[in-house]
């Protein structure tokens, strides 16, 4: 990736700047942990919230997902879910926990045993992908967590369940290995704003390349790059940038009107009403 401009906010965790979190929002804690090294490939990182929001209340969670899998046990539910194309809203009610896993993007079709399109937009019960595996995996974790969901010990025993359960997927195959780089090139480079140069770096015709992310990812390239820049604003809009402008300029819009109309239509806010809200509180 290139260097930031002069001016440029901190950057946020890698996973943090998708998650499109109210100011203020004290509803839940989230523990993140990375996965072990001999996940490499297949998973990235587990992410535990647990939340506890007051009567008759509720708390929206707002997510520009990555172009990856998830798979995620909680006390009253267990899922394989595939990448939500627009923003990811999860509501939070009462107290509860959960744990989930962000996948690698090679490791959806491996776990689904086919085309991740068959997932887009949608979820599964962990059972109908992994069948007797997420049966077990879903009676470890909530075992594991009825003792504290807040203890480490629990976490960590939540988490060698996952591994348990999708360890069989290593090692992961060479068309994954391939959608993996796409990904990691597409999002470690802003420059990067057409699907051609993905093509031209990556020695593939469009029509290929179509294919494969459509395969295993359930999207398309151009989804890529628009997912990649619209995470990058909601991350400068919050670090309060001197224009809308310069943060549409930033990230190669030709101008600022392309800009607005591709952020407001996925996350239901323009830019500047979601950068006045941040930089509020309110």
């Amino acid at each position: 990736m290139k260097p930031d401009s002069p001016g440029a906010p901190a950057a946020m965790d890698h996973v943090e700047r998708a998650h499109l979190k109210d100011p203020g929002d004290a509803s839940h804690v989230i523990h993140r942990y990375a996965a072990e090294p001999e996940f490499d490939g297949l998973l990235q990182r587990f992410w535990i919230p647990v939340w506890s929001v007051p009567s008759g209340r509720e708390a929206p969670q707002r997510v520009l997902q990555y172009p990856v899998a998830l798979v995620v046990v909680a006390s009253g539910y267990a899922r394989f879910y595939g990448v939500v194309s627009g923003l990811s809203t999860t509501m939070l009610s009462g107290t509860g926990w959960a744990v989930g896993v962000m996948c690698a993007p090679a490791a959806g079709a491996l776990l689904a045993g086919g085309p991740m399109s068959d997932f887009t937009d949608r979820h599964v019960d962990v059972a109908d992908v992994l069948g007797a595996a997420g049966e077990e995996l879903t009676a470890r974790v909530r075992a594991a967590m009825a003792r504290d969901p807040n203890s480490r010990d629990a976490h960590a025993a939540a988490m060698a369940a996952f591994g348990d359960a999708l360890r069989p997927f290593l090692p992961v195959d060479d068309e994954g290995l391939l959608v993996n780089e796409v990904v990691a090139f597409v999002e470690g480079d802003r420059e990067v704003v057409r699907v051609a140069q993905v093509c031209e770096r990556f020695g593939l015709s469009e029509r290929v390349l179509q294919r494969l992310v459509h395969r295993r990812l359930g999207l398309t390239p151009k989804w890529l790059i628009q997912r990649r820049r619209l995470q990058e604003a909601a991350e400068r809009l919050r670090g309060n940038p001197a224009s809308i402008g310069q943060v549409a300029a930033v990230l190669g819009y030709a101008d600022q009107s392309h800009f607005t109309r591709d952020f407001a239509r996925v996350t239901a806010m323009t830019p500047g009403r979601f950068a006045a809200r941040h930089a509020t509180g309110s």
